[in-house]
């Protein structure tokens, strides 16, 4: 129970440390919806899903990608609605992921959605 508990404040800590890393401070004109889904998609053009589980820092890399995009596409949802199907394909993505711990078929058809609507941004 504990260790799940660990897991998870890793996974947010990262999450938000990497919406911070890549959306800035938010203090410049570039600040807003359309920033924090242009760093979702950065980010998940980063992610490697075959390194998900890999040992060290590439690991690191990609578990704080996944996470920095969900949290960010999430952050551009709650900015302005029509950032909401890039969120809502990378949380079905997330929650499908977290059930099977596995990027299978149906993680990665969502994940190929998400990458379509970062090309059309």
């Amino acid at each position: 129970m504990l260790a799940a508990v660990a897991i998870g404040l890793l996974l947010g800590a990262g999450g938000v440390g990497a919406a911070w890393a890549i959306a800035g401070d938010g203090s410049g004109a570039e600040s807003g919806a359309a920033t924090d889904a242009r760093g979702a998609c950065d980010a998940l053009g980063g992610f490697d899903e075959a390194k998900f589980t890999a040992k060290g820092d590439e690991g690191l890399v990609a578990l704080n990608r996944w996470s920095g995009a969900v949290t960010l596409s999430a952050a551009a949802a709650a900015g302005d609605p029509a950032y909401k199907p890039l969120s809502d394909s990378l949380s079905r993505a997330q929650h499908r992921h977290a059930q099977v711990f596995d990027f299978d078929a149906e993680v990665k058809k969502d994940l190929a959605q998400a990458r379509g609507i970062c090309e059309d941004l």
